[in-house]
């Protein structure tokens, strides 16, 4: 503060005003007349006196308060031209009329009065205010619009970008290694030939450890963990895990050969939490069938490979230790609600019967949720209500009252996403679930389930739920039950000719022992006049992309139905030279559906995934919703365009 502010003290004038006063009266009361006309002289003086003293304390204030103007005004004008922060102004058509200088050294000569803000700048459409940022050129700006005042205020941030780009790059990557059919692949081997094809392998994945700078422990026979960093994990993304490719083709000469399954993240607010994303990302890649990596990322889980089909696991021991505790929770239930999924297939049907009959075995009531069914599934449908378990089946309604009945147990088979289902509501309000399925697991799955019990590698669910009847006591199957088991593997399995194993055929003969009629399957599956000639109609309008994939594309005006879709995709990847096949027609129920197949080189369940669909490698589906057939080929062909990019294999 001035010292001419603290030099005029009022309270100076105030005592001098009351002695002054005091004076005055002590005079009076005094009656003296002469010193009375020296206190009015004083006074005069007095008041004189202030005045001239207010006068120059006036004076210095203006003196003071414009310097100290002059003094804001000159660092205003320094902060707009030399302060490392650009401002511009302009008019109400959004073109410039003032800039700083800082504003000009971004563009060099170019002249920018009159020119468009947006012409300069690549801002935002909207001129609401507010902050965002930009990269222009390799430098980063911050903008801070002020509408109110036509202003424009810009910060080169490129110093602070460049440091959270390092620290994001830096950021902590956790991350778990199996080995597929590492057990399988050791039986009858000498204990030599075992130790060779372990230190080989291991050499490998150490060797790629190293070429990107990760820390590698192996935390068991077949398990590794690895610490890396977010710029390591975009170097792996864009190489595609290639290490998937490397250890397949190492082994591929074995009888069982071995692949390599990876869960990896740098999601997690600790490395606790970062550890448990990982394990749960390496679950989900070995559900898948394994032989691929899954990345989890903030939103969803990014996949990378699964080029092979998961090897047939030879131990039933899972099967018997899932069996006995299903039946450890129905007799803790009360009773069982089972369901599959939307358009139920012969799979679903024979799955959801076999589970129903489990439920029997331990004296617990059950129902089945029914949907719309297909041609085929109609026949079988019928041979229900004919017989008792047509007085199991019941509606979506009737299943949600019956879900919250207390003691009520959900099993959910032949899928494991919850948008799948009959209905998804029942899943909501269920108070103990199960999950069986032969399907591979996706981002969107049932969670929560206290079984889950999905094998990738067996044909169809019917073949899973047959290995978990076996194991039950006193087991006696109807006719008609073991019948629609079958039906679900023949179908599943195209008469034995795809994703058939050994435990596949014995699912088959322990169904026929138990009364599988064949010739009831066959009349099950047989073909109509009108499919046949819907799928003839379909196969004329084949034609192939990229030399090697098939695709069909039905007219807007023509309904089909699901199985005929199916059909015709199976008959276009069984022609030489064709390595996939896609099939997309608009259903009865305005759905636009795609069935994908491949010969085994492409992954189509990885496409239909990126559809909102899934299944499994060869064998995949999806099922779009206000959608022309017309937009659904167009997202179909860029996924491909983009795969193939990603392959190098344009």
């Amino acid at each position: 503060m001035p010292k001419f502010v603290l030099a005029r003290w009022r309270g100076f004038v105030l005592v001098c005003a009351l002695l002054w006063i005091v004076w005055t009266g002590y005079l009076w009361w005094s009656d003296k007349w002469l010193p009375m006309v020296f206190v009015a002289i004083s006074f005069v003086v007095l008041l004189v006196g202030i005045g001239f003293l207010e006068s120059i304390f006036q004076k210095q204030f203006r003196s003071y308060t414009n310097d100290l103007v002059d003094q804001l005004n000159t660092a205003s004008r320094l902060t707009l031209t030399k302060l490392p922060i650009g401002v511009f102004l302009y008019d109400h058509d959004h073109k410039i009329v003032w800039h700083n200088s800082f504003i000009q050294d971004m563009f060099g000569d170019r002249k920018l009065v009159d020119q468009a803000v947006t012409d300069i700048f690549p801002t935002p459409e909207s001129h609401d205010g507010g902050s965002f940022s930009l990269i222009m050129g390799e430098r980063s700006y911050q903008f801070t619009h002020y509408p109110e005042y036509h202003l424009y205020m810009i910060q080169d941030v490129t110093p602070l970008a460049t440091l959270h780009k390092r620290i994001e790059l830096e950021r902590t990557v956790l991350g778990f290694l199996q080995l597929d059919n590492y057990d399988e692949a050791g039986q009858g081997l000498s204990d030599q030939e075992e130790a060779e094809l372990q230190a080989n392998i291991l050499n490998t994945i150490t060797t790629w450890a190293k070429k990107y700078d990760m820390a590698l422990k192996r935390v068991d026979t077949d398990k590794m963990f690895v610490v890396t960093n977010q710029q390591t994990l975009e170097q792996l993304i864009q190489n595609r895990f290639d290490i998937l490719d490397t250890v397949r083709e190492q082994t591929r000469q074995h009888k069982i050969p071995i692949t390599l399954s990876i869960g990896i993240t740098n999601v997690g607010s600790n490395m606790i939490e970062r550890s448990n994303h990982a394990q749960a990302a390496l679950q989900v890649a070995l559900a898948r069938g394994g032989d691929q990596a899954a990345v989890q990322g903030k939103e969803r889980v990014k996949f990378f490979g699964g080029k092979t089909n998961a090897m047939e696991k030879r131990t039933r021991v899972r099967a018997r230790v899932i069996s006995g505790s299903l039946g450890k929770m129905i007799d803790d239930s009360k009773q069982v609600l089972v369901m599959g999924h939307r358009d139920p297939d012969m799979d679903a049907l024979g799955a959801a019967i076999g589970m129903m009959h489990f439920a029997s075995l331990h004296e617990r009531p059950s129902f089945m949720v029914v949907d719309r069914p297909d041609m085929t599934t109609q026949r079988l449908m019928k041979e229900l209500k004919e017989h008792a378990l047509g007085d199991k089946l019941v509606s979506s309604s009737k299943a949600i009252e019956i879900i919250e009945e207390p003691g009520t147990l959900l099993i959910i088979v032949d899928t494991n996403k919850p948008s799948f289902v009959v209905e998804p509501e029942v899943i909501n309000r269920a108070e103990k679930m199960v999950v069986i399925d032969h399907h591979r697991r996706g981002e969107d799955y049932v969670e929560d389930a206290v079984i889950t019990y999905i094998e990738p590698y067996a044909s169809s669910t019917c073949e899973l739920v047959t290995e978990l009847l076996q194991y039950q006591d006193d087991l006696t199957l109807d006719p008609l039950e073991s019948t629609a088991l079958l039906a679900g593997i023949v179908v599943d399995t195209k008469n034995f000719t795809a994703r058939a194993g050994s435990r596949t055929f014995e699912a088959a003969s322990f169904l026929r022992r138990h009364g599988a009629d064949l010739f009831l399957v066959q009349s099950l599956l047989r073909e109509d006049l009108p499919a046949l000639m819907h799928r003839s109609e379909l196969l004329q309008k084949a034609r192939t992309i990229y030399d090697r994939y098939a695709i069909v594309v039905g007219d807007n005006d023509h309904h089909y139905d699901q199985i005929t879709i199916a059909q015709t995709a199976d008959a276009l990847v069984n022609i030489h030279g064709i390595e996939a096949s896609f099939v997309i027609a608009q259903r009865e129920d305005k759905m636009v559906s795609i069935s994908a197949r491949s010969a085994g080189k492409l992954n189509v369940q990885v496409i239909m995934e990126e559809m909102g669909g899934g299944g499994h490698l060869t064998n995949a589906a999806c099922q779009l919703k206000g959608v022309t057939v017309e937009q659904a080929e167009k997202t179909l062909l860029s996924l491909l365009e983009e795969m193939l990019d990603n392959e190098g294999e344009t």
